[in-house]
């Protein structure tokens, strides 16, 4: 059964269509991620779904249930913002029961459920504690907490670590997904930030103008992009513009590359994808028609790795290298590297 259910849904303001005919289901239980840049739709999508903003068409199911006609009450779905929207003026323990109490929950199962949630959250010593005392980090964690207290059918999350700092931000991620995978509940979290979205979901899926453009698991549509839009976005990618030729010979620049899954394509202009980390530095002499030689042009530090400019030819390209591999490149350096066939993914250029 879904948890969640978009089929055919449109969102227009004025001539400007949000989101388009827009189809997309989530298991029950799954996490999953709305990834893609500013305007995509992703937003509007989950203000859809939580009953913000209504579709002009198309229907909405939580449950099997249609909703586009009931409040956000009544489709109990639990949200958590980018800006937390606490009360300052109360403190942890009492945000998290705000919602219980105006439910008119019996207060002695409001203090076991918000106890409990506030353990869940790492929070027990901050029940007291008012929001003006807690750092960003702790102030999400209680907007999640107070999220979960009404145990909705299904978890919003907006942006809710864009404001935080990286080292906050990191550490939230895995919380988020624990305290997910022991809730249980279907969960939708909206991004931008492709790592994000990599490292705390079951299944992405990568918007552009309003629609899905591929949606997959992590590895899914990291290693295999359906087209080139989502290679560009997800992660960090070289594209080489080559010929494939009937029988599957494929070619760039004039030389021959061996790309697996060639055979099988159209002749014709496509774009290798290979992401710098396949690219692996090989000896002067060794031999191989996957062999780039180039120039170094530059490099950045980048903790375990480092990553370098590779002139080939007229052709810029990256690799990642571990700083144990080649410790101090330096500009005008030659360095050969070589990708295995199965490491590049043809994508047609249309």
């Amino acid at each position: 059964m879904s948890g969640v259910e978009l089929r055919n849904v449109t969102k227009a303001f004025g001539k400007a269509v949000a989101v388009r005919n827009l189809d997309l289901t989530v298991g029950k239980g799954e996490f999953l991620a709305l990834l893609g840049p500013s305007g995509c739709g992703k937003t509007t999508t989950l203000r859809m779904i939580a009953g913000f903003t209504r579709p002009d068409s198309g229907e909405i199911l939580i449950d099997g249930q249609p909703v586009s006609s009931l409040s956000v009450r009544e489709r109990r779905v639990g949200i958590v913002f980018q800006s937390y929207a606490l009360f300052p003026n109360m403190t942890a323990f009492e945000n998290i029961a705000f919602g219980l109490r105006v439910r008119r929950m019996p207060e002695e199962e409001v203090r076991r459920r918000v106890f409990r949630l506030l353990e869940m959250v790492g929070l027990e010593d901050k029940a007291n504690a008012s929001c003006r005392q807690l750092s960003g980090g702790q102030q999400q964690r209680v907007a999640l907490a107070r999220a979960l207290a009404i145990e909705p059918r299904v978890l919003l999350l907006d942006e809710p670590l864009s404001a935080l700092d990286a080292k906050v931000r990191n550490s939230l991620r895995f919380e988020i997904k624990k305290i997910q995978r022991e809730s249980g509940i279907t969960t939708i979290y909206v991004t931008h930030d492709q790592e994000e979205a990599l490292s705390i979901s079951d299944r992405v899926a990568v918007m552009r103008y309003g629609q899905i453009e591929q949606a997959g698991t992590p590895w899914e549509v990291y290693s295999n992009p359906s087209s080139l839009f989502v290679a560009d976005f997800v992660g960090v990618s070289n594209f080489l513009d080559v010929e494939v030729k009937a029988g599957g010979a494929v070619f760039w620049n004039d030389r021959p590359l061996d790309v697996e899954g060639a055979g099988s394509l159209a002749p014709g202009p496509w774009r290798l994808v290979i992401r710098p980390e396949r690219l692996l530095p090989v000896p002067k002499d060794a031999q191989g028609q996957n062999i780039l030689e180039g120039t170094v042009a530059g490099r950045v530090f980048l903790g375990p790795i480092q990553r370098v400019a590779l002139d080939v030819g007229k052709e810029r390209i990256l690799v990642d290298l571990l700083n144990t591999e080649k410790g101090h490149l330096s500009p005008g350096e030659p360095l050969r590297v070589s990708f295995s066939p199965g490491d590049g993914r043809l994508i047609h250029r249309s």
